[in-house]
């Protein structure tokens, strides 16, 4: 995942000595947001002259038409546009180079973006109020990152707003492909610390496996009365994780068939394919998650175990499922 540093979270020191600094800490991109301000164009010259990354303009502006000329002279590498400052379609002429985006707060519907996916390449989820430093990471846009990955699974999606090193690490996880940090490199002690601390999984926990986890709604599960050979390989087709939870009629975690297992029933049954027993495929003791853990206890639980965790059950107090977690987005990242 790369991290875009936010340039104006900084201003106590002049830009060149910010960009040497971020560039000898390895950042990735220069996030510059643009509040209706063309004078901006004149900082991404200068920033031009000092570094050598990736510029990430975010404007927000209701008449982003007056930057078209400006981006014409000075390009830039992603180029993002706030949706909710629109008065109209936003049409990118084709003299405008770079990747395209569409930024929208927590309140704003996933579905926007519709109207703009076939030139557009990301969406930009706006965690906290656009254009302000500092605010604290709004929990709903876990949900909307998930979502947003299942309805343009071919599109990337950025972050921005209150990514702490938590944060960044579920985002990761998530499959999230760049996040925006301003506050926190620029007010800890040492930037170099906090550029690792982003990009690592050492953190202090605050969030919650609820807070981030796939739903119910989301998550594939058959009951043990309903249950045939048949209804588990479609569900696990239809919802693409390689597993299924198996729930008894309280909603109590009964066990697991994973891809693993189905394979281990045909070896064993390949004479009778017809006749496959379900039940002996379910793994009645799978590895879960309680949803109260924090995403260290959780890092913790999964350290201990002697096998490989690609997915897991998430419960509550009383044993009954409430989700679940997957870790895909992070080995493949890793």
């Amino acid at each position: 995942m790369k991290i875009s540093a936010s340039i104006y979270a900084r201003r106590d020191a002049p830009l060149k000595d910010i960009v040497r600094e971020l560039d000898e800490h390895g950042i990735d991109m220069y996030h510059v947001d643009c509040n209706d301000d063309p004078k901006v164009f004149e900082d991404i010259q200068q920033i031009r002259q000092f570094g050598d990354k990736l510029v990430d303009l975010h404007i927000i502006s209701a008449q982003p038409e007056r930057y078209f000329p400006l981006l014409e002279k000075t390009p830039v590498e992603y180029l993002t546009f706030q949706y909710e400052k629109l008065t109209q379609p936003l049409i990118i002429p084709e003299t405008i180079t770079g990747k395209l985006g569409l930024a929208i707060t927590s309140d704003t519907d996933i579905e926007v973006f519709e109207d703009y996916k076939d030139r557009f390449d990301f969406i930009l989820i706006m965690a906290t109020t656009p254009g302000q430093s500092g605010g604290h990471f709004n929990k709903i846009n876990f949900k909307k990152v998930r979502a947003f990955a299942q309805r343009f699974p071919d599109k990337k999606i950025h972050v921005d707003g209150g990514v702490n090193a938590e944060i960044s690490f579920i985002l990761r996880n998530m499959g999230v492909s760049s996040v925006v940090s301003g506050s926190y490199l620029f007010r800890s002690d040492y930037l170099g610390a906090a550029m690792l601390n982003l990009k690592g999984d050492q953190f202090e926990s605050v969030c919650r496996v609820k807070d981030f986890m796939l739903s119910n709604g989301e998550t594939p599960i058959l009951q043990t009365e309903q249950m045939t050979f048949l209804d588990v390989l479609q569900t696990i087709e239809q919802y693409k994780l390689g597993f299924v939870l198996i729930a008894n009629a309280n909603m109590n975690l009964a066990g697991m068939i994973t891809n693993a297992d189905i394979r281990r029933a045909l070896i064993k049954n390949i004479s009778q394919l017809n006749n496959i027993p379900v039940k002996e495929m379910i793994n009645t003791q799978p590895f879960s998650i309680s949803e109260e853990a924090t995403v260290n206890e959780m890092l913790g639980s999964i350290k201990a175990q002697k096998f490989p965790i690609n997915y897991a059950p998430v419960v509550n107090e009383n044993n009954q499922i409430q989700g679940a977690v997957t870790f895909f987005n992070l080995i493949k990242g890793e």
